[in-house]
C-alpha cells in the first residue's frame, strides 16, 4: 500500500463521489479510480458499495478507514520531525465564521513563523458540523465554545480553552445616540448610557446563533431581551452586512469584543445593566492520530 493511495482514499471516503474527491485532490475521477482498486488488490477485498454514482464504505472500508487516519497521521508526523521548519503544510481549520474571524489570523501567524510557506484552509460551519468533519478526518482543528463541548464532543476528539469572547453592545460613531454625545463633548472616549435610552433605537440582530445555527429568535445574539425587549429591525443572517447597518449608524447590535477594534464603532455602556454574555472558546482536536506539526501548533496557540 502506498501512502498516497491511502489519502486519497480517505477524501473518497469523505466524499463518497469520485468527481467531488477529484476536484478536492487536482486529479482525475480515473486516476482515484486506480488507486482504489490498488488497494481493493493489495487487500485482497472490496471497499466501497458502487451505488450509481455514489460510493459507500462497506464494512472493510470502515476499518481500512480508521487504520488509514493512523497511517497518513504517523506519516506527517515522521516528516515533520525530520524536516522541521522546512516542512510545507496545509491545514484544515473548521469553525464559526464568528470564530474564525477571531483567532484565524493568530494561528495563521504561528503556522507560518514556525512552517514557513504553509497554508490554511478556513471553513465556515456551524459548531456540530465542525465537529463531526474533524471526527471524519475533514479537518485538522475545529473552533468551538462551551456549549459544543458540553453536549456534542465525539469520542476521540479534545479541546484546549483559548480564551473567551465577550459580546458589548456596539453603535457607529454616525449613530444619533453616540453622535450627540461627541456634539456635546468632542474628547469624548467612554460612551455611557442607559436601557431607557438605548431601548429607544432599531438594533440589528442574528437570526439564528451565529455559533450553532440554531434559530434563537431575539435571543440569538446572547442580548437578553426577556428582560431588555429591543426592537429589532433588521434581522439577517451575514455578520458582515450586520456590522455595515451599524457603522453607517442605522442600528445598534450586540457585538464580540474584538469587533470593536473597528474604528468606527464605539462600545456603549449601559450603565443599568450588569448582565454580561461571556463565551468560552475552545480548540478541538484529534490526539490520537494527530501529526507532530499540529501536537506542536497546539501547545504554542493555548501559550499564545
Amino acid at each position: 500500500m502506498e501512502i498516497d493511495d491511502l489519502r486519497s482514499f480517505l477524501v473518497i471516503a469523505r466524499y463518497a463521489n469520485l468527481r467531488n474527491a477529484a476536484a478536492e485532490l487536482y486529479q482525475s475521477p480515473s486516476a482515484l479510480s486506480k488507486a482504489i482498486k490498488r488497494l481493493e488488490t493489495a487487500l485482497n477485498t472490496p471497499l466501497f458499495d458502487r451505488i450509481g454514482k455514489s460510493l459507500r464504505l462497506n464494512s472493510q472500508g470502515e476499518h481500512l478507514r480508521e487504520r488509514a487516519e493512523q497511517l497518513v497521521a504517523l506519516a506527517d508526523q515522521t516528516q515533520a520531525e525530520f524536516r522541521g521548519e522546512r516542512q510545507h503544510l496545509h491545514c484544515r481549520i473548521v469553525g464559526p465564521a464568528i470564530l474564525q474571524w477571531r483567532y484565524g489570523a493568530t494561528f495563521s501567524e504561528l503556522l507560518q513563523k514556525h512552517y514557513p510557506g504553509s497554508g490554511i484552509a478556513f471553513v465556515s460551519q456551524f459548531e456540530d458540523a465542525a465537529l463531526s468533519a474533524l471526527s471524519k478526518g475533514a479537518a485538522d482543528f475545529a473552533l468551538v465554545t462551551q456549549a459544543a463541548i458540553n453536549t456534542s464532543l465525539p469520542l476521540g476528539l479534545e479541546a484546549v480553552a483559548i480564551g473567551n469572547l465577550t459580546m458589548h453592545l456596539a453603535a457607529g460613531t454616525r449613530h444619533p445616540l453616540v453622535k450627540t454625545m461627541i456634539d456635546a463633548k468632542p474628547t469624548m472616549r467612554k460612551f455611557k448610557s442607559n436601557t431607557a435610552q438605548i431601548l429607544n433605537y432599531d438594533f440589528a440582530c442574528p437570526d439564528r446563533s451565529l455559533f450553532c445555527g440554531i434559530d434563537r429568535g431575539t435571543r440569538s445574539d446572547g442580548w437578553r431581551d426577556d428582560q431588555l425587549p429591543r426592537k429589532i429591525r433588521f434581522w439577517l443572517d451575514d455578520l458582515q452586512l450586520l456590522m455595515s447597518l451599524v457603522r453607517s449608524g442605522q442600528a445598534l447590535a450586540y457585538l464580540p469584543d474584538f469587533a470593536l477594534n473597528d474604528p468606527s464603532l464605539v462600545r456603549l455602556h449601559v450603565t443599568d445593566c450588569n448582565y454580561e454574555c461571556v463565551e468560552q472558546c475552545w480548540l478541538v482536536w484529534r490526539p490520537s492520530v494527530a501529526s507532530g506539526w499540529q501536537n506542536k501548533l497546539v501547545s504554542l496557540f493555548t501559550m499564545d
